[in-house]
C-alpha cells in the first residue's frame, strides 16, 4: 500500500493491494511475468485478449480495453483500438467514432497517439470547446 501512496493513488484500501498482489501472481504463474504469453493464448485475437485480462483480479471490460489501446502500439493485432473515452471525444469533435473510421484517419502506427490524444481531450473539461473554437 505504501507503494500506491507513493504514486499518489488516492482510491486504494488494503483490498486494492491484495488484489493487485492476486493480479502479479496470476501473471507470474499463468504467462510466467510476460504479457506476450497471454496475447500468443489468445492467439492474437483482440476479443479473447480483453476476454484473458478480466481473469485478472479487478480488470473489468473498461480497463482491459484501456490495455489494448495503450498496447496497441506494440501489439499491431489490436489495432484499431479505441475505448469508450477516446470514441466519445472524437464524436464531440466531428470525427468518425467508430474504430474503423478513425483508423482511416491515420497511419496505423499513429494509432496508439490519436487514441491517447482522443482521451486527454475527453479528460480535460474544456478541451473540446477551446478546440472547437480554434478549429
Amino acid at each position: 500500500m505504501d507503494a500506491l501512496g507513493r504514486a499518489h493513488y488516492r482510491r486504494y484500501d488494503e483490498s486494492t493491494a491484495t488484489a493487485l498482489g492476486e493480479g502479479a501472481e496470476l501473471v507470474l504463474d499463468r504467462y510466467h511475468g510476460d504479457l506476450r504469453r497471454l496475447r500468443d493464448e489468445a492467439d492474437g485475437d483482440p476479443g479473447r485478449v480483453r476476454e484473458l485480462l478480466r481473469e485478472v483480479p479487478r480488470i473489468g471490460p473498461v480497463g482491459a480495453d484501456i490495455f489494448c489501446r495503450e498496447a496497441q502500439a506494440v501489439w499491431p493485432e489490436l489495432r484499431p483500438s479505441f475505448d469508450d473515452r477516446a470514441r466519445a471525444a472524437a464524436a464531440e469533435l466531428g470525427l468518425p467514432s467508430s474504430p474503423e473510421g478513425l483508423a482511416r484517419l491515420v497511419d496505423p502506427e499513429t494509432l496508439p497517439r490519436l487514441a491517447a490524444a482522443l482521451v486527454r481531450v475527453e479528460l480535460s473539461r474544456d478541451a473540446v470547446d477551446d478546440l472547437l473554437k480554434t478549429g
